[in-house]
């Protein structure tokens, strides 16, 4: 009983920090947030009460709709496509081989470049003159495209360099796919099931709950980190294109100095992606499967 309870203390101890670090740095932050919510606040003189008249404002603001119409189309051309891209590249690189490690360094190393360094890059790349892109375009005979000049294809080019920071998500479904017993495909394979039969029985509901949580986790990831390709690539535009949600608190609060109104907005934000991951949930059935089943 006494290791018991110095094991417990010990876990307790070793997490302290980092329950600290979220207490300080993300629930007292997002406590004020809400407050100011329902608050009139520039930063200079003290915040008065306005109680729902800033969500309502908010709410008929043309801005705000186009935010969250772009907010919206963003994650649904990145989340799927990302998640797709990421469960074929656990698939193809789970498998222990010679320099399996430097592949999947490679898959890595995008998520790990700073996100200012990482939009300069694409910066460059998308540059409608100089930029690779285009060249190769050109190369092959097909039309130059003004990649974020044009409001057409300016939040299509945002979407895709997202496309390529798929490391988290990829080291969790590789370490789902590794957990997955070989037994259950010796069997299988046995009994004459092909590669799409394993992958649709076997593979796929056994790795469900590490996919869900890849996807939750894309969701809540790609509606915030619109904010710095968004502000340096186009700084929202080319008219409006690609203000995003996240830009859109930026310019409210910082730009313009209404903090209450930012904060309202960040609680639209903060509940929008709730609700997306509770639809995500009931769609997907849960977790997957249950092992006390």
């Amino acid at each position: 009983m006494k290791y018991h309870t110095r094991y417990n203390l010990s876990l307790y101890v070793l997490l302290a920090p980092f329950l600290s670090g979220i207490v300080i740095l993300v629930l007292i932050p997002a406590a004020l947030s809400l407050a100011l919510a329902f608050t009139s606040y520039d930063g200079l003189s003290a915040p008065g009460w306005r109680g729902l008249q800033n969500f309502r404002q908010i709410i008929d603001d043309d801005l705000f709709r186009r935010a969250v119409a772009n907010s919206l189309v963003f994650l649904a051309l990145t989340v799927p496509l990302r998640t797709v891209v990421t469960l074929g590249l656990a698939l193809l690189l789970h498998r222990s081989r010679r320099g399996i490690g430097l592949y999947r360094a490679a898959v890595y190393i995008p998520t790990v470049i700073p996100g200012v360094a990482y939009a300069l890059i694409w910066l460059w790349i998308l540059n409608p003159i100089y930029g690779p892109l285009n060249l190769l375009l050109n190369a092959t005979g097909l039309p130059a495209i003004a990649w974020l000049v044009n409001p057409h294809t300016a939040l299509p080019a945002i979407a895709l360099t997202a496309l390529f920071q798929l490391g988290e998500g990829f080291v969790v479904l590789l370490a789902g796919l590794q957990h997955i017993p070989d037994e259950y495909y010796d069997s299988a394979e046995l009994d004459g099931a092909g590669q799409l039969a394993l992958f649709r029985h076997i593979t796929l509901p056994l790795v469900m709950p590490w996919l869900l949580l890849v996807i939750m986790r894309d969701l809540i990831a790609s509606a915030q980190n619109t904010f710095t390709p968004a502000l340096i690539m186009t700084s929202g535009g080319p008219y409006y294109a690609t203000l995003f949600l996240p830009l859109f608190i930026y310019q409210t609060a910082f730009d313009r100095f209404r903090f209450g109104e930012g904060a309202a907005l960040t609680t639209f934000l903060f509940l929008g992606v709730a609700a997306l991951i509770a639809v995500t949930y009931r769609l997907l059935g849960g977790w997957g499967y249950d092992d006390s089943v």
